[in-house]
């Protein structure tokens, strides 16, 4: 009797630090019809008003970490976290298995060639073992810096500490299967995307 479980897509990691270019990257990929699994997007989603994850957090750290909205005040919760190891455990033992699960059922929804699982945090929370290739957007430590603080608004300090709670540049290219080099021009990168999204449309379909 044929199982009747649903068979995931071909699935590529797309990972790097804060400040690499991950969105550049993604949305140049979505731009050739690939499917997106970005898990920021279902982090917010796990968080979002009326959620379980948001009762689950409020709980613990207060209302403190609610806006006028209602929502996750997310730069509260941030100077909450990174500097404290055990709240920081707390956060990803409540959040982690919901985000699991909704990627892993948003992989099934792929209906493209292959689909891109964008995850920040790949290598940190062990989700290699979810794709069948990693592909890692690389760029130097200050220029990563000098991007999120920017993006942010955050403090040097703040995006020290997050740079710092991450995987190392040399952890990430350590287990990439590609590396997407963004320290150069946008041209440059989306290069380096046509090439790989070719070789990968032929990786799926082998």
């Amino acid at each position: 009797m044929k199982s009747t479980t649903p068979k995931r897509p071909f699935l590529i990691g797309l990972t790097g630090g804060i400040g690499s270019g991950k969105t550049l990257v993604s949305d140049a990929f979505a731009s050739m019809g690939i499917d997106i699994i970005d898990a920021d997007i279902i982090a917010r989603d796990v968080v979002a008003p009326g959620s379980e994850g948001l009762a689950a957090l409020t709980a613990h750290f207060g209302s403190g970490i609610i806006n006028e909205k209602g929502e996750l005040n997310r730069v509260a919760l941030r100077e909450r976290v990174f500097s404290n190891e055990h709240e920081k455990s707390w956060l990803n033992a409540c959040l982690h298995p919901r985000i699991r699960q909704a990627m892993q059922q948003a992989a099934l929804e792929v209906t493209s060639p292959y689909g891109i699982l964008a995850v920040p945090l790949l290598i940190e929370n062990n989700l290699v073992g979810m794709v069948d290739r990693v592909a890692v957007v690389d760029c130097p430590e200050e220029m990563q810096l000098a991007r999120a603080m920017k993006r942010d608004g955050s403090s040097e300090v703040i995006i020290r500490n997050i740079i710092a709670s991450q995987a190392s540049r040399e952890q990430r290219l350590a287990v990439a299967n590609d590396v997407i080099d963004n320290s150069g021009t946008e041209d440059h990168t989306l290069q380096q995307i046509e090439t790989l999204h070719a070789a990968y449309l032929l990786a799926a379909d082998s």
